[in-house]
């Protein structure tokens, strides 16, 4: 009764609310695709202009709250995308989990009730825009003498992040490709590699940031060979490239393996495919999933110490959390210590079980995440048997009911979101811990999304023949 009534408000709250939000029209016919990754474009271009342009009023902090979700939230410190896509990543996550947990229930066939379920999304980002907007410049920006300066750095903040909104929603609403989200993420992870790469600005050990200048420069002239193979300080050095590649190449085989089960339409007499069930089944939702936490956790205990025990002398808190006073993002003890990785292979040298204790963590999290983000995510077996009797096909040999697709599929759904969460959580921490370019977690987002960029593109040639089982191939 409850779960009902929730969501009939939610239904007249959306109905009341409608027409007085701003929507991004959807396009009257399809738009050639040149046009679309023209729009794309175009939309990443505005993203990289507002993280150039710093915060108004805004003086550097001591030290960055969101370091370890930078690269989640697609976010730069210090500039209008400080808080990236954060708003609309958590509002859309709060959303998915509540209406796979069927707290909320839309009817996705009916085109109306998507429809509902997308405006009642837009509406909780503004609030999380607010809320996360206010939380984050009180508690990172409070320090002004001026109350107005804050009110401005909120506003910015604000005006920046529904900017952001609008930029995600021209995308999916078919003027791009794909989502914005997914394009930021990936631009903003293929910078911190390009950078990586090709820096040319000078760094801690008198060389060059970029491994590639470094290594010319070291060759050129006296510089010490080994040092180019292995960097202190966790700078790029040869030793990360290899591995960063090396990660690359796990990763797009890991997304090709996969178990494939024939079907057959039941509309299109002869039409016969394959429904893959791919060993990464749980996509890199629980690396997020986990991420996310474990950077919240951070901010909490950082916020927490930074009030309570600044000099690691309250025996409560330090079992949590301990941070070096004279470097306040840097973790020295505690529980906290454990769950973020030691980034470099110099700085896990000096405590190897930390390294350990992090990559454990990493697979043990992300399994967990992975199993619940399979039944709360509408990935269950259950759910991809009644998707594919949607899609109006069928398994050769199996009647055309739930019960004996679901049985066949959970034979294999539980066991691959098993072994694919455990091989991201493997791949994501050791790939922290050795220190590749862009993050461990970046990278397995990035080439995650750049495979799902081209799946939607043979998904659009697919559903020019037959549009509903289109659809259902482009299912994760």
């Amino acid at each position: 009764m409850a779960e009902g009534t929730l969501t009939s408000m939610i239904r007249k709250m959306v109905f009341k609310a409608e027409p007085y939000l701003p929507q991004v029209p959807k396009p009257k016919k399809k738009i050639p695709l040149q046009v679309r990754l023209l729009w794309c474009g175009v939309c990443l271009l505005i993203y990289m202009v507002m993280g150039q342009t710093p915060l108004f009023g805004a003086t550097a902090p001591e030290f960055d709250f969101l370091a370890f979700a930078r690269v989640i939230f697609a976010s730069q410190q210090g500039t209008l995308i400080e808080l990236g896509i954060g708003p609309i990543v958590t509002a859309g996550l709060l959303m998915q989990l509540l209406r796979g947990s069927d707290i909320l229930k839309f009817d996705f066939k009916k085109p109306e009730e998507r429809g509902i379920f997308q405006t009642a999304t837009k509406m909780v980002t503004y609030i999380v825009i607010v809320a996360e907007s206010i939380v984050y410049a009180v508690a990172v920006y409070g320090g002004p003498s001026e109350p107005f300066v804050l009110y401005v750095i909120i506003g910015q903040l604000m005006v920046a992040s529904i900017m952001i909104m609008f930029l995600d929603e021209l995308i999916q609403k078919g003027w791009g490709l794909g989502s914005g989200i997914s394009l930021f993420i990936m631009a903003g992870v293929a910078q911190q590699i390009l950078w990586s790469l090709f820096s040319p600005l000078p760094a801690g050990d008198g060389g060059m940031i970029g491994i590639i200048p470094y290594t010319i420069e070291s060759l050129i002239g006296s510089g010490d060979l080994g040092n180019v193979l292995f960097r202190s300080n966790q700078l790029p050095s040869i030793f990360g490239l290899c591995l960063t590649a090396g990660i690359i190449l796990i990763l797009v085989f890991t997304q090709g393996m996969k178990i494939e089960i024939p079907i057959v339409s039941t509309k299109y007499r002869g039409f016969q495919a394959v429904y893959p069930i791919k060993m990464m089944y749980v996509s890199n939702i629980p690396v997020i999933l986990a991420s996310a936490l474990t950077a919240n956790a951070v901010f909490v205990f950082q916020m927490i110490w930074s009030n309570f025990n600044p000099r690691n002398n309250n025996f409560f808190v330090n079992f949590i959390a301990q941070f070096d006073p004279t470097s306040p993002s840097t973790p020295v003890g505690g529980l906290i210590y454990y769950v973020t990785p030691p980034r470099g292979l110099d700085v896990a040298a000096l405590d190897p079980m930390r390294g350990v204790g992090y990559v454990l963590f990493m697979i043990g999290i992300v399994v967990v995440f992975g199993k619940l983000w399979v039944e709360l995510g509408g990935l269950s077996p259950k759910s991809a048997a009644q998707n594919l009797l949607d899609a109006d096909v069928q398994i050769p040999g199996f009647r055309r009911s739930n019960k004996p697709v679901e049985a066949l599929l959970n034979k294999y759904i539980p066991s691959v979101t098993i072994i694919g969460s455990c091989i991201l959580g493997l791949l994501a921490g050791v790939s922290d811990v050795l220190g590749v370019f862009g993050s461990g977690i970046g990278i397995l987002l990035m080439v995650d999304i750049m495979i799902n960029y081209y799946t939607q593109l043979v998904r659009e040639q697919v559903e020019v023949v037959m549009p509903r089982l289109g659809k259902l191939l482009g299912r994760k």
